[in-house]
């Protein structure tokens, strides 16, 4: 194998497929990312047994052939390079080692053989279907926050994606829960996503789609059987292994009778638990949002450094109902408000049960957060 590419092409390639190599693996060929050139195109992919990451560059071919070296070694060489660097790779085979030159830097490194590296095979995908990459950071988004990250519920750890009956017709619908919140969002269902299995998207797989579809933009490809999971973007291919279990009946624990309706404007109230949380460094303090007619007072107390409050009102806040006392965790607070973009409203139906929080301008996500006693 050997070939010539220039060192922003490479690098790029690089930082997307290494971030899926698992770092603390005992499997050596698991830390290698495989380089395969065939006629003007390189494939650079990694993998750590759950998730496979696969991208297709432009490379001039000098010979084709494929190898797999290791990836945060490779990427830290490439990225100290000068910018406009010309990079040749070459291995004649064997156990011989691959020789990276640019410019007058050389060095070598040590090679296992694709042989050793895992088959790539999503296996058969019984469902696919299109959607924009806007629609899925949007699902992703105003999700992830809530996915949880206790090992011993692991079916909790990830994204539950499924069809759903919304109020407008059929939905795609994610939802993300750690118990103490719960986030559900919908777009409308895609064509070919009829009939989909439920399924679990791993955090991890989560949170490296997420970063490629920082770059993404149009329309891509998702294709899912009910262990797997691809996703097609541009000339990367993300793939996935499923979350093995039952994810709860989520339904359950929306309330749907809560009557008392605060309505709140969203970078007000998020500035406001923002300060009073302050006067705690508590990691999960509590903060009290205390209601009266057209009146919320947010207060805070620690008693190491002393207590806090601010009182929102006005124009800024619009209440009805009778006076209500309830706490919450200020960052779970802030964690639901900062998806909503404009009005937040929260629907309490006490000071114990759990309030449902809405986008007072977009019907299609709703959370729920279980308050605590302060």
């Amino acid at each position: 194998m050997k070939f010539k590419a220039d060192r922003a092409t490479l690098m790029k390639s690089l930082a997307h497929v290494q971030n899926v190599v698992e770092k603390r693996n005992t499997i050596p060929i698991l830390a290698n990312v495989l380089l395969a050139v065939h006629d003007g195109k390189l494939t650079i992919a990694a993998t750590d047994l759950e998730i496979s990451l696969v991208e297709e560059v432009a490379a001039e071919t000098l010979r084709n052939g494929a190898i797999t070296v290791p990836a945060a070694t490779l990427y830290e060489i490439v990225r100290r390079q000068p910018d406009n660097a010309v990079i040749e790779l070459d291995h004649p085979g064997g156990d011989a080692q691959l020789a990276l030159r640019a410019g007058r830097y050389a060095t070598s490194l040590v090679a296992l053989s694709v042989d050793e590296f895992p088959k790539l095979d999503a296996g058969k995908l019984s469902h696919s279907f299109v959607l924009s990459a806007q629609e899925l950071r949007g699902l992703i988004d105003r999700t992830r926050f809530a996915i949880s990250t206790e090992e011993t519920r692991y079916y909790l750890n990830g994204i539950f994606l499924h069809a759903a009956e919304g109020e407008g017709g059929p939905v795609l619908r994610a939802v993300a829960t750690d118990g103490h919140r719960l986030a559900r969002v919908e777009e409308p269902l895609p064509a070919g996503a009829a009939g989909m299995p439920g399924i679990i998207v791993p955090r991890k797989t989560v949170t490296e789609l997420r970063k490629l579809l920082d770059e993404a933009s149009g329309e891509l490809e998702i294709a899912l059987s009910e262990t797997r999971i691809q996703f097609t973007i541009a000339n990367m291919r993300l793939t996935s292994k499923l979350i093995d279990g039952t994810f709860p009946d989520y339904d359950r624990v929306i309330p749907r009778g809560n009557d008392k309706i605060l309505r709140v404007d969203k970078k007000d109230f998020n500035d406001a638990v923002g300060r009073v949380s302050a006067i705690s460094s508590e990691k999960h303090r509590p903060v009290k949002l205390s209601l009266a007619k057209d009146l919320l007072v947010i207060s805070a107390a620690s008693a190491e450094q002393g207590s806090a409050s601010e009182e929102l009102g006005g124009d800024m806040v619009d209440y009805q109902a009778g006076p209500l006392e309830i706490g919450f965790q200020a960052r779970y607070l802030s964690d639901v408000t900062d998806q909503i973009k404009g009005k937040v409203e929260f629907l309490f139906a006490d000071g114990a049960a759990p309030t449902l929080v809405r986008d007072q301008d977009d019907a299609s996500a709703i959370y729920v957060l279980m308050p605590m006693r302060v």
